[in-house]
């Protein structure tokens, strides 16, 4: 990348920056270790899979929620739970990282983190949604409820549900897959809780 500055004099004095990818031992030396891993203060961020099917997804979001350093994950209703390997494989460890729980209805969830004070998100295309980058730090905590591939959130959890928030899309495809869609805004979420990092 070049970029152009004037000297002292008005002349333009050019200068390159080149990228370098970072090694893997680089990128090891930035990584929590696991034995340290629990002691992490984690944010305000609650994940809810309710009925995803697709195992590759659920290891996904497992991986995203690693990253984001959500408080826990509940997979509920018929979403499959470890050890799976086909979790194991998308999810790369993230299984131990992050704290989870099944529970095989998830309106328990949903009343056991409102009484906590926790609001609920559903990520879905609702009349009342808005774009997820409106949220503010005022909304959390905040569970963000990922529904199922096909059918979304459903409508018990929408009844539950204190908001509602879509991705806008500008082509054909309304929807994205579940966990490329749970990876964009989880990490909005840490977006505005860690403004300065």
């Amino acid at each position: 990348m070049a970029w152009k500055l004037l000297d002292s004099k008005g002349f333009p004095v050019y200068f390159v920056v080149i990228m370098r990818k970072l090694t893997h031992e680089e990128i090891a030396l930035k990584r929590t270790p696991l034995e340290r891993i629990s002691a992490r203060p984690r944010l305000p961020i609650y994940a809810m899979a309710e009925n995803v099917r697709s195992l590759y997804n659920v290891g996904s979001i497992f991986r995203s929620s690693d990253g984001a350093l959500v408080q826990r994950l509940f997979l509920a209703g018929f979403t499959p739970s470890p050890p799976r390997k086909e979790i194991d494989k998308t999810a790369l460890g993230a299984t131990e990282t992050v704290p989870w729980e099944f529970r095989k209805n998830p309106v328990e969830i949903i009343h056991r983190l409102k009484n906590e004070g926790v609001k609920i998100c559903a990520l879905e295309l609702a009349a009342e949604s808005k774009p997820y980058f409106k949220l503010t730090k005022k909304d959390f905590p905040l569970c963000l409820v990922v529904g199922n591939e096909i059918t979304g959130v459903s409508n018990e959890i929408m009844q539950e549900a204190d908001m509602a928030v879509e991705i806008p899309m500008f082509g054909n495809k309304q929807s994205l897959n579940v966990a490329v869609a749970f990876g964009i805004v989880v990490y909005d979420c840490v977006r505005i809780l860690t403004p300065d990092a």
